[in-house]
């Protein structure tokens, strides 16, 4: 064992009161632990049509070794982590200098990452619906993946494309990214599956022994008693469109597009507060909607719905996305737990949860308002924004994380 590893895993112990020796053998998933930490790092045109880039504005490009350094002490050993298509795509020539020191930072540290190859953002000079978008899109995956697939020790994980159906709906139908269309989601989500499913074949060229990580939202609507007759449309959202885009990309839908199980690979769900909302005339016309409160009877836990995407599709499954706001922080961790356990119990292959966003962020479409939904705070401190962490939210992880180390030592007995 290396002066390094000993050297991390004290640093685990000290803040969490766990080790990894008493976790890492009996672990029942792919990451070295069960939760991880989702490094926003969105990128493109806002529905203002105002660039954006979360890596720069969170200032992770600046900190990436202190950031890991804050998970590590946390006792956390798994990152989702962007490649930003614009910065790395210099027409048909690739630039790796943006990824670079994220990728040393992982090694440094011991964290497994999984990586974003399109997060919202792509080269301004591409239609999403051309064929040049796909052989571009499967060139640059390609190239990112020879990249990372050398440098990384063990199993490399990518996710082509974040969340196809939420983008399709955003971009497409909201107008709320570029390319900031009305009324072509259906389109431009056939797309995405289709620039998804040649990336994932060209990364799989690239670097033939890595997994991929499908990451779409989990939604759910329900029809309100004074509209009744909305039941069947709700039944037929929660049943079949919002599993459109993992469809495709398992050839259950439009299988001309290539998709198959193994394409399909580990389904990343995320799941907000927000996930779960009454079908209201206001959420039909402006897209704005109202969760439905924890306490409605309608409202269904977070382990049913993960469970519903496992008995569809089979295989690993994670949560791959998922916070609460402000005070709410710290009890949502615990209910995490709580609701990992069920999945376990029930046999459900759950390989981890990664807590999204791990940092403070500005809001896409108000950069001057700040959400307060990750372990850590960022505060103004000029000219640096100062981590400042959660502690609810940390004492809650690691409770949740004793109690999910002790369940796995025990089931390692």
């Amino acid at each position: 064992m290396t002066d390094r590893t000993l050297l991390l895993q004290a640093l685990a112990q000290e803040v969490t009161g766990v080790s990894e020796s008493s976790t890492s053998t009996a672990l029942p998933c792919l990451f070295p632990s069960f939760f991880l930490a989702g490094f926003e790092c969105a990128t493109g045109y806002n529905q203002y049509g105002r660039w954006i880039d979360q890596t720069v504005a969170t200032q992770h490009d600046q900190f990436v070794e202190e950031d890991y350094r804050r998970l590590v002490r946390a006792g956390i050993r798994g990152a989702r982590e962007g490649v930003r298509w614009p910065l790395v795509d210099c027409g048909g020539r690739y630039d790796f200098s943006s990824i670079r020191p994220f990728v040393e930072a992982g090694r440094r540290f011991g964290v497994v990452q999984i990586w974003d190859l399109f997060h919202y953002g792509y080269p301004s000079d591409l239609n999403p619906l051309s064929r040049e978008f796909v052989d571009r899109f499967a060139e640059y995956c390609y190239a990112v993946a020879r990249y990372i697939g050398a440098r990384t020790e063990g199993t490399a994980f990518f996710t082509p494309v974040n969340e196809p159906s939420y983008l399709a709906w955003a971009a497409g139908d909201a107008g709320r990214f570029a390319p900031h269309w009305r009324g072509r989601g259906w389109e431009l989500k056939v797309a995405l599956c289709r620039a998804a499913i040649a990336g994932i074949e060209a990364i799989w060229a690239a670097c033939p022994h890595c997994r991929i990580v499908n990451v779409d939202p989990i939604c759910r609507v329900v029809a309100p008693p004074a509209r009744p007759y909305l039941r069947e449309a709700a039944r037929n959202w929660n049943n079949e469109i919002v599993f459109q885009g993992w469809d495709m990309l398992a050839g259950r839908l439009l299988p001309e597009l290539g998709g198959s199980r193994r394409h399909l690979d580990i389904v990343g769900i995320n799941y907000y507060w927000t996930n779960q909302w009454c079908w209201t005339t206001e959420w039909e016309l402006t897209g704005r909607c109202t969760p439905l409160d924890p306490g409605d009877p309608n409202y269904a836990p977070l382990g049913d719905l993960v469970e519903q995407v496992w008995q569809r599709y089979g295989g690993e499954v994670m949560i791959t996305e998922t916070s609460h706001k402000d005070r709410i922080r710290g009890r949502w961790v615990r209910e995490l737990a709580s609701e990992a356990e069920r999945l376990l119990d029930r046999g459900v292959p759950l390989q981890g949860i990664c807590l999204y966003p791990i940092l403070g962020m500005p809001e896409w479409h108000d950069r001057r308002v700040w959400s307060r939904m990750g372990l850590w705070d960022l505060v103004p401190a000029s000219p640096t924004l100062r981590r400042v962490i959660c502690r609810p939210m940390s004492r809650a992880l690691r409770e949740a994380q004793r109690r999910l180390a002790r369940r796995f030592s025990s089931a390692g007995e």
